[in-house]
């Protein structure tokens, strides 16, 4: 398997909002949603975009408070962080009004019943004018849709479909060592259509090649791979 990112129409989709987001004209909000099923490759779409340009990445956790929050992004940020609440909201407010960044906020579904933690992210847009991009599983946009104020931030929202088979050949274009034919890639697309599972086939395949020495796999060869 190839090391390299693959690039799918979610993701061309995620960099097109990212584009904008990063070039919106003055007056347009600068926040976003990403959401979609597990195993779409949000986070990975997210974590590549961030390699390249200059972004934060915070993964969310069940139990996180505001508090919990700013730490993590003052530290992520570069900077210790300090005790009192107020102190890490102006550190963080400091820093991105001097070196401007993305912040991404992962698994943001863990906020939604917190209404004061996801306004501090609110507040922390609205003060600095960097853009903040919450990253949630398929219901994200529901469950966020409670708070008007910061949904109405929400200028890019991309949701990240399951795959299609032109999804499918993509990233076996991009990622696989040796060739499927197309009704592998429909055979493929019969068995999965999310990321992960998708390179697991990828794997099946350039094994069932080693193994007997082909250029070329089918879908008869795939055929009772995965039982």
């Amino acid at each position: 398997m190839k090391k390299v990112f693959a690039r799918t129409s979610n993701v061309e989709r995620f960099i097109l909002s990212m584009s904008r987001l990063q070039n919106r004209q003055e007056g347009i909000p600068g926040m976003a949603l990403v959401y979609g099923e597990p195993g779409l490759g949000k986070t990975k779409t997210a974590l590549w975009w961030i390699a390249q340009n200059d972004g934060v990445f915070i993964r969310t956790k069940k139990l996180m408070t505001g508090r919990w929050l700013l730490e993590e992004i003052v530290a992520e940020l570069g900077e210790a962080p300090m005790r009192r609440i107020s102190d890490l909201f102006r550190q963080a407010q400091e820093q991105l009004l001097e070196h401007p960044r993305t912040i991404f906020v992962d698994e943001a579904d863990y906020l939604s019943h917190d209404a004061r933690v996801l306004e501090t992210l609110r507040d922390l847009h609205d003060i600095t004018g960097s853009p903040i991009v919450l990253i949630g599983m398929d219901q994200a946009d529901k469950k966020l849709a409670r708070y008007k104020h910061l949904y109405d931030r929400f200028s890019e929202i991309v949701h990240f479909k399951s795959l299609t088979e032109q999804d499918i050949r993509m990233i076996a274009d991009q990622l696989c060592e040796v060739a499927l034919s197309d009704d592998a890639i429909s055979y493929i697309a019969g068995q999965a259509n999310k990321f992960r599972k998708i390179v697991v086939w990828l794997y099946r395949a350039e094994a069932i090649a080693k193994a007997n020495s082909l250029k070329t796999v089918s879908a008869q060869h795939l055929n009772g791979a995965g039982k």
